[in-house]
């Protein structure tokens, strides 16, 4: 499959200069990383929730661990997690847990981790177990710009 329809369409239509990195089949984003030869901290995983019937995309590097509370805290919001049948019909153009770090190709709100900033280049998850889409994170991050971001992460391993 490679790169989802959806994002495919976005990205094009948003002119944003990408390529796709192949890698073997995985099924983590820690896995994704390692195969296609990252930085964990390189590749944005989306962590999809929800508020009332409202659905949010909090986007972070795979090194680190979302603080929900923190979240919830810092944007003063009630967020609880999507469960797997919503991710499904959220996300139906893409293989089950490959979910791309893009909420706005979806129409969804994106909140993103200021962490994000530290690498000048970004991937994420194209749709499949198989494929990352690669970014200059300056250009990642102006497709997020209408999205709130802070930190609300922490390191995933001990530094």
């Amino acid at each position: 499959m490679a790169t989802a329809m959806t994002i495919e369409r976005f990205l094009g239509q948003r002119h944003a200069p990408y390529n796709l990195v192949a890698h073997q089949r995985t099924g983590t984003s820690l896995q994704s990383a390692r195969a296609a030869g990252i930085l964990p901290q390189k590749l944005a995983k989306a962590v999809i929730l929800k508020e009332d019937h409202r659905y949010v995309m909090v986007v972070l590097p795979t090194a680190r661990r979302l603080r929900l509370n923190e979240l919830r805290h810092k944007f003063g919001r009630s967020f609880d997690m999507a469960t797997e049948q919503e991710l499904r019909q959220i996300f139906s153009d893409c293989d089950h847990g490959a979910v791309p770090a893009l909420g706005a190709a979806y129409g969804i709100d994106t909140i993103w981790d200021d962490s994000l900033r530290s690498a000048a280049d970004v991937y994420f998850e194209a749709g499949d177990h198989e494929h990352l889409v690669h970014l200059r994170t300056q250009d990642y991050l102006q497709l997020m710009a209408e999205g709130m971001h802070g930190t609300f992460s922490e390191p995933l391993f001990s530094q």
